[in-house]
């Protein structure tokens, strides 16, 4: 910030609610330690629980950053705010459908949801289905299973949408993990410094994203074929060799080499240790 001005436009600008008592302080504090002095615009609240048409055109917004909750539910008769189509009691779902209606034309968005919504189906399909017809999805980032260690070793993503145009290609980029490194946990968590490939070569939305390619771990997958996989959008990496499922049966003949050939080597030095003894 540069002048009064600025911190005027800041404190103007940054909205925030929550459910739970102990978020809700946290992210105050947040607040407060990066210079949102008196943080009233952060409230806790249930945006779930007003009815989707009361989020008119003045209370939508530029940008939402969000990670809802994974595997939550509301309480009954929050599903009646939404359209019946939309009608679930699954937080993470819930919040897909407001946050399409919260963002303004144009606005940008960011959220972080787990691997059941990008396979999921029935109401999952029919909110993909709108965020891809009101929405530009047009970046999807897969992270590793561990990303959230130890609290869960959920697959999650990111998902990356603009509205106002609908959505043509999405583009995913697989987030793995360095070199070396078998999982994160709580002592190694992920690091900023990880996402700097995926911000060069992420591009400028403003020309379609054109300077993107394909590479080991970006590939981009039509309107098209997601419609022909009914809105399925857990499309793994077709650079990244499969890992092969052989058939039980092979691999109980392979066990059972393997504890034949261990026994033989276990009676071979059996026979040497006594030979040995007996000297």
């Amino acid at each position: 910030m540069k002048n009064a001005d600025d911190e005027k436009v800041l404190h103007d600008s940054i909205y925030g609610i929550e459910k739970k008592p102990l978020p809700h302080l946290l992210c105050t504090t947040n607040m407060i330690l990066h210079g949102i002095d008196v943080p009233v615009k952060i409230r806790r609240d249930n945006t779930l629980s007003y009815p989707l048409i009361s989020w008119t055109a003045d209370k939508r917004v530029d940008v939402i950053l969000t990670n809802p909750p994974f595997g939550g539910t509301e309480e009954q008769g929050i599903e009646k705010n939404f359209p019946s189509k939309f009608q679930t009691r699954e937080t993470a779902d819930l919040f897909m459908v407001l946050l399409i209606q919260l963002l303004k034309a144009n606005g940008r968005a960011a959220v972080v949801l787990p691997d059941g919504f990008m396979f999921g189906e029935g109401i999952k399909t029919a909110i993909k289905e709108e965020l891809m017809q009101k929405c530009n999805l047009h970046t999807i980032v897969r992270l590793p299973k561990s990303v959230f260690a130890p609290y869960t070793s959920i697959s999650t993503n990111i998902l990356f949408f603009t509205k106002g145009k609908k959505t043509e290609d999405i583009w995913f980029y697989e987030h793995q993990l360095p070199q070396g490194v078998k999982a994160y946990n709580k002592t190694k968590p992920i690091q900023l410094k990880e996402f700097d490939p995926l911000k060069a070569w992420w591009g400028n939305e403003a020309d379609g994203f054109a300077s993107r390619v394909e590479n080991e771990q970006a590939w981009k997958v039509s309107k098209q074929e997601i419609l022909d996989r009914n809105y399925n959008l857990d499309i793994k990496n077709p650079h990244q060799a499969e890992e092969e499922i052989k058939d039980p049966e092979e691999l109980l003949a392979q066990y059972a080499d393997l504890q034949a050939e261990i026994s033989k080597i276990r009676n071979q030095l059996k026979t040497i240790l006594d030979e040995a003894l007996s000297q």
